[in-house]
């Protein structure tokens, strides 16, 4: 069992019922600037150490792991001193907002010899796993195009006064989940093109930034693939379009996994279509807080693969590299939406020394 401390208690929420829940895991104590969260949270799981100084966390030579969960601007930082005080660190996705950082934050990490684990939850949650394990086991064949949406109807988000900032892109925020799917199977990207809209309801609402965007990728390999992101519009049922999905198509069958929903189907060589759901037992797990946010369930089967990683000596994925590479990848996609010109990844790399 490895200690592991958690700093920011927003998103951190779930990290602490994952944490708690563990048989892998001791929660050793939670950090956040807000005193009246830290009380909160205190109070809700009944778990009372906690501290609003970081370095309480740093010098506390019991902790083998530092998960964080701040807001993306003070990543870098916190993971640099994560890493400095010979830390494991786990951090939320999107890893950094500042391509700048990346190559001392390489540099230190390899110093270190600690490892980095990026938590893009998404791929923890049981349709994906189920596809991304039927797909490695050859059940579609080569892999021809990838798919990947998410489409919600988040115009309640409009009402926070932070989403209508000119620092908030849903690109960042929202679409970064189905491009870590693209990524998954196709992580050499080479070329990235891509068009988005402030909708009508975003506009009236104040956003600054696209709602509404489509992207097309394309490999080393030749393969392509697409992403799409609507945020601001109702959105069909989730028996006709799931809110999460990525689709496989290949050259023997092709798979589909559908994320809230916990829906997994594959069409085989044969013909022959089966269709998996999870039942409420899994929901209960996944979800455990009101509406289904904050998806606990995800947070800790990556916390104990993580730990495996640790303990058994192997590379947890998506590692800083990775993560560093989706940020790479989303800037490239950002570039292409200001410009409306395909852009090339190696040009983004080559700009900041990756």
């Amino acid at each position: 069992m490895l200690n592991i401390a958690i700093l920011g208690l927003g998103e951190g929420r779930s990290t602490m019922s994952a944490a708690l829940e563990s048989e892998k895991l001791n929660l050793v104590t939670v950090c956040d600037l807000n005193e009246k969260l830290c009380k909160k949270r205190a109070k809700e799981f009944d778990f009372k150490n906690y501290t609003t100084n970081y370095n309480d966390l740093l010098q506390d030579e019991s902790i083998d792991i530092i998960a964080i969960y701040t807001p993306d601007h003070l990543h870098a930082e916190h993971v640099k001193q994560a890493l400095m005080y010979k830390k494991h660190v786990v951090c939320t996705k999107p890893f950094i907002d500042d391509l700048s950082k990346a190559k001392d934050l390489l540099e230190i990490g390899e110093r270190s010899g600690k490892k980095v684990f990026i938590g893009q939850s998404s791929r923890f949650s049981e349709p994906m796993r189920k596809q991304k394990l039927e797909f490695d086991k050859g059940f579609i064949g080569d892999l021809i195009t990838v798919e990947a949406h998410y489409h919600a109807d988040n115009r309640w988000f409009l009402k926070k006064d932070w989403s209508l900032l000119k620092s908030f892109k849903w690109l960042y925020g929202g679409l970064s989940h189905p491009v870590d799917f693209i990524r998954w199977y196709m992580p050499d990207i080479v070329e990235v093109m891509g068009y988005g809209m402030i909708s009508s309801n975003g506009k009236d609402a104040g956003l600054k930034n696209e709602d509404a965007m489509h992207f097309i990728f394309k490999s080393k390999q030749g393969h392509v693939a697409r992403v799409s992101g609507v945020y601001s519009s109702p959105t069909q049922p989730t028996k006709r379009d799931s809110t999460l999905s990525c689709i496989l198509r290949g050259t023997l069958g092709a798979s589909q996994a559908d994320y809230h929903e916990l829906r997994y189907s594959i069409t085989t060589k044969e013909g022959e279509e089966q269709i998996i759901y999870w039942g409420d037992d899994k929901l209960k797990y996944y979800y455990r807080f009101e509406g289904q946010t904050h998806h606990a369930g995800e947070y800790q089967n990556y916390l104990e693969y993580f730990v495996d990683s640790i303990e058994q000596n192997f590379t947890a994925y998506p590692n800083m590299e990775e993560g560093i590479g989706t940020i790479v990848l989303l800037q490239a996609m950002d570039r292409s939406l200001q410009t409306g010109l395909p852009i090339k990844i190696n040009d983004i790399k080559n700009e900041f020394s990756i």
